[in-house]
């Protein structure tokens, strides 16, 4: 009998050595391909705002030609506002629907503003005048016009825009959403967990303050 619980147990501590290196080629295997899940956070790929040491970390998987996207983006600066950069640290990725034609443009444009430093302007613009865009056929016109606006230099946003690295970028964030189960928009992710859309400013604070550790004196 105690060989048997001695062999059990060798045969267990292979098992999750096994297990811990097949994970950990997964990972880099992630990691060459710039794939993140929603549990990792890229302080070279990911757009983020907020504390690095703030108790929660959301996570929104976007479609900037998403209706219920631009319906949630007031709600979502209103929250992160109401909540400040020290309580909550916003992260958002692309995750452009193949049915909607100038999805993937739009996130190319926001990627574009942002090697100029202008991601989240670009990000604000994008919902707030999603109608203006959404159903162009000429949306790239549009947004070359949102870039001088900003006072971005043309050249350099046209040539970003149609660069290949930056395709890649989306795509992967796209790619490791689809790895963690995301399959619409918008996807919310409080601490590594997906959560049930919010539906209304209160609720969605309230799960916010649920997720923030309670210190007990």
């Amino acid at each position: 009998m105690k060989r048997f619980f001695i062999w059990a147990s060798f045969v267990a501590i292979i098992g999750l050595v096994v297990w811990g290196l097949i994970a950990a080629e997964k990972k880099a295997n992630r990691e060459a391909q710039n794939i993140i899940l929603p549990t990792e956070i890229s302080t070279t790929t990911d757009h983020i705002r907020g504390s690095s040491i703030a108790p929660v970390t959301l996570v929104e998987y976007g479609d900037f030609q998403c209706p219920a996207c631009k319906t949630y983006h007031p709600i979502v600066e209103q929250v992160l506002k109401a909540k400040g950069p020290d309580a909550v640290r916003f992260v958002f990725r692309h995750y452009p629907l193949p049915q909607h034609g100038n999805a993937m443009p739009a996130a190319k444009a926001a990627e574009a503003a942002g090697v100029q430093g202008k991601f989240w302007e670009m990000y604000n613009m994008l919902y707030e005048k999603q109608s203006e865009w959404s159903g162009s056929s000429d949306a790239k016109s549009i947004f070359v016009g949102y870039a001088k606006e900003m006072g971005l230099d043309e050249s350099k946003f046209l040539a970003d825009y149609d660069s290949k690295e930056l395709k890649e970028k989306i795509t992967n964030q796209s790619k490791g959403g689809a790895k963690a189960g995301v399959n619409s928009t918008p996807t919310f992710l409080v601490n590594g967990k997906e959560i049930a859309n919010p539906q209304s400013y209160d609720e969605f604070t309230k799960i916010i303050d649920d997720a923030i550790p309670k210190i007990n004196i």
